[in-house]
C-alpha cells in the first residue's frame, strides 16, 4: 500500500503530472526535431505503462487480501517490473530528454514553467489529503 502510494501520488501524480500537463503540454507548442518528439511521446508510453503496472499490482493486491494466494507471485512480479522500469525512465528524462528540452524554451518561458510547477506542488498536496479525507468519511459512514 506504502508503494502504492507513493507512486500514484509523487511519481504519478506529482511528477508525471507536472511533466505532462505543464512541460509536454508546452513543449507540444513548439517546433521540435523528430528525435526529441519522438522522446516526448515514449516518455508518455511509459507513464502509461507505468499506471498500467500499478493497476495490476493494485488488483493483485486486493486479489491476494481475498484470498487468492496465487496472485502474491503476480504481486512480486508487478514491483520488480517496478523497480526495473523506474530507474530507466527517470535516466531517460533526466539524462537525455530535459537538457534537450530546454532548447525549446526561453529563460523566461524556463522561469514561467518552474512557478506553474510550484503552483502544482502546492495545490497537489491539498488535492491528496482531500482525497484521503473523503476517503476515510466513505470508510466511517458505512459502519
Amino acid at each position: 500500500d506504502v508503494v502504492v502510494d507513493f507512486i500514484k501520488t509523487y511519481a504519478d501524480k506529482t511528477h508525471h503530472g507536472k511533466e505532462e500537463d505543464i512541460l509536454f503540454k508546452d513543449l507540444s507548442e513548439k517546433k521540435m526535431t523528430d528525435e526529441d518528439d519522438k522522446l516526448m511521446k515514449e516518455l508518455i508510453e511509459e507513464h502509461v505503462f507505468g499506471r498500467s503496472i500499478v493497476r495490476e499490482l493494485v488488483d493483485s493486491k486486493n486479489q491476494y487480501v481475498t484470498g487468492d494466494m496465487t496472485a502474491e507471485k503476480v504481486m512480486l512480479e508487478k514491483l520488480k517490473t517496478l523497480v526495473n522500469f523506474y530507474p530507466a525512465h527517470i535516466k531517460k528524462e533526466d539524462d537525455i530528454f530535459f537538457p534537450a528540452s530546454m532548447k525549446y524554451l526561453t529563460n523566461q518561458e524556463q522561469e514561467r514553467m518552474l512557478n506553474k510547477f510550484w503552483d502544482f506542488d502546492r495545490t497537489m498536496i491539498h488535492s491528496k489529503y482531500q482525497s484521503v479525507v473523503l476517503e476515510l468519511n466513505k470508510a466511517f459512514s458505512n459502519d
